[in-house]
């Protein structure tokens, strides 16, 4: 069975049983949500839309996005990722994962971010964690 693997390197700090996600954070300048939609596949991860609610410094809205509801939507043509890799650190607040609108903090699962720790990596896995 295909889920989310939540790690670093390949060791797997955690594992959810998910097809698809929203991954979501606030700018850390601008204080803005951002958000992405993954479909987890064989392959890595889909990214099918993106929405953001303002733009700021380094958030330019892409020329072919809409308005609709407060948040420019739009669709990257990217390649599937395997891993999609973050950084994360105390001081830039957590990333929220959220499933069938249902959202928590990473640290729900992997624990708080920590400066030792500045990164972790998503990517689509089998039951035992190992990488499609």
């Amino acid at each position: 069975m295909i889920g989310l693997c939540l790690g670093l390197a390949g060791v797997v700090w955690a594992q959810l049983p998910v097809s698809s996600f929203t991954l979501a954070w606030d700018h850390t300048v601008e204080k803005i949500r951002w958000e992405e939609d993954y479909r987890l596949t064989e392959t890595g991860l889909v990214l099918e839309e993106a929405r953001v609610r303002g733009n700021g410094a380094g958030m330019e809205i892409p020329e072919d996005a809409r308005l609709e509801k407060g948040s420019w939507h739009y669709r990257r043509p990217i390649p599937p990722l395997q891993p999609l890799s973050l950084g994360r650190t105390p001081q830039a607040g957590d990333y929220q994962l959220c499933v069938e609108g249902d959202c928590h903090a990473l640290s729900h699962w992997v624990g708080a971010p920590d400066i030792n720790e500045p990164a972790i990596q998503l990517w689509t896995c089998t039951r035992g964690g190992d990488a499609q």
